[in-house]
C-alpha cells in the first residue's frame, strides 16, 4: 500500500551535513489524508524537516503545520483545528521481529529503518495523526452534553431530602425532548 503522503529519501543521500527538506501536501494528498484520519477537511499540511546522519541513525528535526476541520464527537458539527507541532524523530535499524526488546522513553520516537530509504512524508502524516484531538467538541455541543446530565430539580430535591434511593442522573433522558 502506498502512503497518502510519500516523500522517499535515500539514506545514501543523507550525509553528515544537515539537509533541509520542505514538504507541502497537494490537494489530492490532503483529501486522502482527511479520509485516512476521518477528518471533515484537511486544508493544508506542510513541514520543514532537517535530516542529519549520526552513529545512531538518521535524525529528523523540524516543524509541521496543518489546518482543517474534524467532526465533533457529540454533534458531528465541523470543529476547526490549527496545528503547529515540532518533529523530532530518529530513523534507525531496530532489532529483528523475533527478538525481545525493552524500550526506554528515548526509544519512543524511533522509526524503524528498513532498507536504504525512508519515507519522510509518511513520518509527517503519522505526526499529524498523533497531534489531532481524539475527541473534538464544538462549543455548543459541550454545553448540550453537560445539560443532558444535569439532575432534574425533583431528583435533586429527593436526594437532599434524605431519601435512601439515589437520584438517577439519567432520569432526564427518560422524559424525552
Amino acid at each position: 500500500m502506498t502512503p497518502e503522503l510519500s516523500r522517499i529519501v535515500r539514506v545514501g543521500d543523507i550525509g553528515g551535513v544537515p539537509r533541509r527538506i520542505d514538504i507541502a501536501a497537494t490537494p489530492a494528498e490532503c483529501a486522502a489524508l482527511a479520509a485516512r484520519f476521518d477528518l471533515v477537511t484537511l486544508a493544508d499540511l506542510a513541514a520543514e524537516v532537517t535530516l542529519a546522519s549520526d552513529a545512531a541513525g538518521i535524525r529528523a528535526t523540524g516543524r509541521f503545520t496543518a489546518h482543517g476541520e474534524q467532526a465533533c464527537v457529540v454533534s458531528a458539527e465541523p470543529v476547526a483545528f490549527a496545528i503547529a507541532e515540532p518533529i523530532d524523530l530518529r530513523f534507525a535499524i531496530v532489532a529483528a521481529a523475533g527478538d525481545e526488546v525493552e524500550l526506554s522513553d528515548a526509544d519512543l520516537d524511533v522509526v524503524p529503518l528498513d532498507g536504504d530509504a525512508l519515507d519522510l512524508g509518511e513520518a509527517v502524516a503519522q505526526s499529524l495523526g498523533l497531534a489531532l484531538d481524539p475527541y473534538p467538541r464544538a462549543p455548543e455541543a459541550v454545553r448540550a452534553a453537560a445539560a443532558a446530565f444535569v439532575i432534574s430539580e425533583a431528583d435533586a430535591a429527593a436526594a437532599t431530602a434524605g431519601d435512601k434511593a439515589r437520584a438517577n442522573p439519567f432520569a432526564v433522558l427518560r422524559r424525552g425532548p
